[in-house]
Order: structure tokens, then sequence, then C-alpha cells
């Protein structure tokens, strides 16, 4: 639709006047040849009339061109992009759920009006450099991932699921070691973290261990320091076979692991025992890429906000009853000292 600002408005009416006047002008110059006369009042009437058509006629472009002007007015998809992204990554409180990651996508495409492409990922990283290079809108990032895709990409809170006291880092051994009674009786065996962008099997259980044993994170990983040796399984259910199995003698997974193991069958959960534990972990959150509009960032958070199937949220999150919440800066602050204490920091 043409935008229309007074210039185009001051033509127009120009244009319009002349056109009239040309008529009044025609008509009275065939009454002269005609020797008909105009009385006085009935040029003063026929002023009168082009007058309050002009006035009419002014008004009516002028609202006619703020209206067109007037961005409100504008479908949302002029300033909005075509099609967003939304990135999954794995869920470290669920890890073999049925995602339900396309459906959606496709209910978060309906409402708000543009494509959505829903993907996975299975590494925070390269995700993140993804957002940071616009090539990502919305993802899903463990409390780590969040301090860095704030940093890298600008990264925007928008909703979590309500935290949980179940969700810690749990050091499991097999129920039959009776050398190992707490923390301290881990000294001097062999240890199983899953990899280090996890926040359960990683970096909760390091500061935990940090923390109660006075340790050096610099040192924790290196042969000989505490541990003999520390290996990275690459998942949680590789660490807790590794354990059963005896290829580590212990291992920090995430607490519910074990018990979502034991009810597939993979394992029996008597043959573990729990010697410590991590402090509560956040929940991974849905973050916003920064650049993006603020009524687009406003609509997507009102959509998950108001996001209510029970199936989603049962093959997702484990809890069809639970519902998407608000976080804040601070629901992450203890994720943000456990980093300081770590010394890890993000750069550019």
């Amino acid at each position: 639709m043409k935008m229309w600002n007074i210039v185009d408005i001051a033509l127009f009416l120009v244009n319009a006047c002349a056109i009239r006047c040309r008529g009044i002008e025609q008509r009275q110059a065939e009454k002269l040849k005609t020797g008909e006369k105009e009385n006085k009042g009935e040029l003063m009437m026929k002023t009168r009339r082009l007058t309050k058509w002009l006035s009419t006629l002014c008004v009516c472009s002028i609202l006619f061109g703020c209206a067109s002007a007037n961005p409100d007015s504008e479908k949302q998809d002029t300033q909005w992009p075509k099609k967003i992204v939304l990135v999954q990554m794995p869920n470290e409180n669920n890890p073999a759920a049925d995602s339900q990651h396309e459906k959606f996508g496709q209910a978060l495409s309906e409402y708000l009006g543009i494509e959505v492409e829903a993907m996975e990922a299975s590494e925070y990283t390269a995700a993140i450099e993804g957002m940071a290079g616009g090539n990502i809108d919305v993802m899903l990032v463990s409390p780590m991932s969040y301090f860095q895709a704030k940093e890298r990409a600008g990264a925007e809170l928008l909703v979590s699921t309500p935290m949980s006291a179940e969700y810690v880092s749990a050091f499991i051994v097999r129920s039959d070691r009776d050398d190992i009674t707490g923390m301290e009786g881990l000294r001097g065996k062999t240890f199983a973290f899953v990899d280090q962008a996890s926040s359960s099997g990683y970096l909760y259980p390091k500061a935990a261990l940090v923390k109660q044993l006075n340790l050096d994170p610099d040192q924790l990983e290196s042969s000989d320091y505490f541990f003999k040796t520390v290996a990275f399984s690459g998942s949680h259910t590789t660490s807790v076979s590794g354990v059963q199995m005896g290829d580590y003698d212990a291992a920090c997974v995430a607490k519910s692991i074990i018990a979502q193991m034991a009810e597939a069958g993979a394992v029996n959960a008597e043959d573990f025992k729990i010697i410590g534990s991590s402090d509560i972990i956040p929940n991974p959150a849905y973050v916003a890429r920064g650049s993006l509009p603020e009524d687009l960032k406003a609509k997507i958070k009102a959509f998950f906000l108001s996001y209510k199937d029970a199936d989603y949220f049962e093959a997702v999150h484990g809890n069809r009853d639970i519902r998407f919440v608000e976080v804040t800066e601070d629901d992450y602050q203890p994720a943000k000292e456990m980093l300081d204490l770590l010394h890890i920091e993000f750069g550019d």
C-alpha cells in the first residue's frame, strides 16, 4: 500500500481543484455565449459548494494518508522475519523422552502466522554460534549455556518449567562397594563425568566436589590429583552402565536417570547407591535472540505461556500437569556463581 505524505496530498488537492475550476469556467463560458447571466447568489452558492467539496476531500485524503503511513496499520510481517528457526537441545531432565518438537513447532507457526523451522541439535556451542550469526532465533539452553548465549548472541530469557528439588546430580557407585560410603571415599578411584557441556553430568557435580572437599577446580581432572583417573563417558546412560560393569568406580549422573533406566528394564535400581549429590540445578530455559523485534519476542513468549498440550509435557518433561513459567535472571544466578567457582568465563 502506498505511503502518502504531505507532498502527495498537496499535489492531489491541487490537481483536483484545477479540474473542478476548469469545469466551472467552461460552463460559465458556455452561458456567456448563449447570453445567459449568472447572478451573484448562484455564483456564491457554487463557490460554497466547491469550498465544501475541497474541504471534505482534504480531510479524507489526510485521514487516508495518515492511516497508510501508520506503521501499526501495516502487517507485522514488514518487520518480522518470514521464518524463524527454533532449536531444541537435549533435555537432561528427561533425555529419553519422545520430544514431539515438530508438533510444537507447527503450533508456534500457527500462533505467529509465520513459518517456524523446528530443528534438533546435539551440541550447545554450535547452536549458540548459530544464534550469534542470526541463523537461530529461539533455542533451549542449559543453565551454563544461557550465560554463554547471552554473552555471544544477546540471548534473552523466555520461559522454563517449574524448578524441581529432584533435579540434582547424584554421585553413584555399586551398592556392594562398602569401601565407598561418602564423597571422600572417591579419593584415588576411577571416575566418570558425562561431558564438559553437561550441567548435571559435569558442571554441578564438579562444583560439589570443589566446595565439599576444598579441591582445586583447575586440577580436578588431572590423574592422581584426587581421582586416580577421570573419563568422560559421553552420556548419562553410558556412565550408569560403566559403573554397573566396573569400568568406573563411580560416576555422576542426573538423579532421575537410574529410575528411568530401571523402568525401561535396562538396570536394577538396587544395584546402585547414592553417596552424595550436587546443589539443585535450574531447569533448561528457552531463550530468544536479542535482536528479534520486541513484539515478536513478546508473542513467542505468550505462546509458550499459553501452551497447554498435556501429551507434550508428559513426553518432553515427564509430567503432564506442568506448564511453562516465566523466569528471570535471578533464577539462574546460582548457575552464574557456580561458573565463577569453576573459573569458567565466556569470551568473544
